[in-house]
């Protein structure tokens, strides 16, 4: 005869398990915002950074990527400086309203 599976339990594993992955990824969140210098920034301005970064094009996305990649490659102090040196490279400037076409423009 079959053990009956305790199905709370698994629940609470499962529960559990979600909740330290949860608390993970968010330490990992702050140690990135530190690691980029991010920290800096007054929790307003990183929130509306976050915000445009989630509706910037494809484009904007992929150099961000391309960036990003560059950060963790060549290491975080040397990416740091090729961001601030290079413009097209820097993290878009949101200054004013939407042009009709609904992309922001760069400052």
């Amino acid at each position: 005869m079959r053990k009956p599976r305790d199905f709370d339990a698994e629940l609470r594993v499962l529960s559990d398990r979600s909740k330290a992955l949860k608390m993970k990824r968010q330490s990992q969140l702050g140690e990135l915002v530190e690691a980029t210098g991010s920290a800096a920034l007054s929790i307003e301005q990183l929130a509306g950074a976050l915000l445009d970064a989630g509706g910037a094009d494809v484009s904007r996305k992929e150099a961000w990527r391309e960036s990003g990649a560059d950060f963790f490659r060549a290491g975080r102090a040397c990416a740091r400086k090729e961001a601030r040196s290079d413009p097209r490279r820097a993290a878009p400037r949101h200054t004013g309203p939407q042009s009709p076409s609904g992309d922001a423009r760069l400052a």
